[in-house]
């Protein structure tokens, strides 16, 4: 298969999870390399419902490993639970099948504390998570990372480091009760020891893997729209999710990089503030939102949801060098009488075919639409390319012809086998 990058190209949410456990089946390796706990991946795999926060979908396979990559933050006490309510599933989670970055950082209890107080008043739609304030704390070079929170005298002393400073930031500045500085101490130091045995240099594994000729598969989270360069800022994740940090994320180069797949929701979603052009706040919206199901994995909030905005899909493209698509949620479309796509923008007298930075535009941006035959077939039960409704199948070709690359993968349905491999293209 090569070695395979999967990243979203709308604004989350897209079935990467899915994709991913696919994927998994013809991999030695998954890395997960940006986002935290913020995001939630979905799998059906059988009769079972498994939504995972941090570790890789990969885990629900036998003899692959998994690894946590130095570009995720990593909240300890979520991922210990995590991997106990796999174990409680009856999927084995060991050293052998699992492993962290020592270079990834670690949310701690005051992260997520600012992260509630702040978005009170920012209203930037964040999950609550910490993953921000961790991610700040990294670049101000005060974070606390995995190999310091195995080694209980470092932990320590990081955690004296920076405590009074946090300590008077919730107190004096947000206003809000401050943290018990030996309770959060000794609560660390436990969560150290049972992650110790999975704490390792991971670069150099996913290095040496890479040499003895195995397929490496790079997963992110979130969508290439909800970039902290190239998304909807503010209103974006506080990581990179473009396909180039997988490279920063997991202590590899650039070359190692062969694919790059984008996965493409058949409509588009998104979850909390910020611009979507072509949400549908109508019985046509509620009707995608109920038959796709769109909640949140992680905080179930409902999703925003709209019709399919190939501007968005183009950035997304480019910024990611995206080689193939993966198109989910078709099935959620059957049924409708017509499907309209978002070709451009249109401001004024000036068309736009690439998403605009200056955010101060979207309020006034008409749409320019195609629109496109529906079909009323129920697809889920269907394996071949062939067999789909003629209209579906335009759909598809409208999809590849406009954005100049090909569908690899066709998801009709939550579950495994409800996928369709149009092309063998990897």
């Amino acid at each position: 298969m090569a070695n395979v990058v999967i990243v979203g190209t709308q604004w989350g949410d897209e079935g990467k999870g899915k994709v991913v456990d696919l994927l998994t089946e013809r991999s030695d390796l998954v890395v997960r390399f940006q986002g935290g706990n913020n995001a939630g991946h979905t799998l059906v795999v059988g009769d079972k419902k498994v939504i995972l926060h941090l570790i890789p979908s990969g885990i629900l396979h036998k003899e692959k490993l998994c690894i946590i990559g130095s570009g995720v933050v990593i909240d300890p006490e979520i991922l210990l639970d995590e991997i106990n309510a796999l174990r409680q599933k009856g999927y084995v989670v060991s050293p052998e099948s699992f492993a962290i970055s020592d270079r990834a950082h670690v949310i701690m209890p005051y992260h997520k504390m600012i992260d509630h107080a702040r978005d009170t008043t920012q209203r930037i739609g964040t999950t609550g998570r910490g993953i921000g304030p961790a991610y700040e704390d990294k670049a101000r070079r005060t974070g606390i990372r995995m190999i310091d929170l195995i080694n209980e005298d470092m932990l320590k002393k990081k955690i004296e480091n920076i405590f009074d400073e946090k300590q008077e930031y919730l107190s004096t500045i947000l206003k809000i009760k401050g943290l018990d500085k030996e309770e959060m101490l000794v609560k660390f130091k436990d969560l150290g020891k049972h992650l110790k045995p999975y704490v390792r240099d991971t670069s150099i594994v996913i290095d040496k893997a890479s040499k003895q000729g195995k397929n490496l598969l790079f997963e992110g989270a979130q969508g290439g729209n909800l970039d902290m360069d190239y998304g909807t800022y503010p209103y974006v994740t506080s990581s990179n999710t473009i396909a180039g940090q997988a490279c920063v994320g997991s202590g590899i180069g650039p070359t190692m990089i062969d694919i790059v797949l984008g996965i493409c929701k058949a409509y588009t979603t998104r979850v909390g503030e910020g611009p979507f052009p072509t949400e549908l706040n109508d019985e046509t919206g509620e009707r995608l939102r109920a038959f796709g199901g769109e909640y949140g994995s992680t905080t179930g909030r409902p999703r925003r949801c709209g019709w399919l905005d190939l501007v968005a899909l183009r950035h997304s493209i480019r910024i990611s060098s995206i080689s193939y698509l993966a198109i989910t949620k078709l099935d959620v479309l059957s049924g409708l009488k017509t499907i309209k796509v978002a070709t451009a923008y249109k401001s004024g007298e000036a068309i736009m075919e690439d998403m605009p930075a200056d955010l101060c535009m979207h309020p006034n941006l008409e749409l320019v639409f195609d629109e496109l035959p529906g079909w009323e077939e129920n697809i889920s039960d269907i394996r071949q390319y062939d067999e789909l409704p003629e209209n579906c199948k335009a759909y598809i070709s409208y999809i590849e012809k406009n954005l100049g690359i090909d569908a690899a993968i066709v998801s009709v349905g939550p579950k495994r086998e409800e996928t369709i491999i149009p092309k063998e293209l990897f």
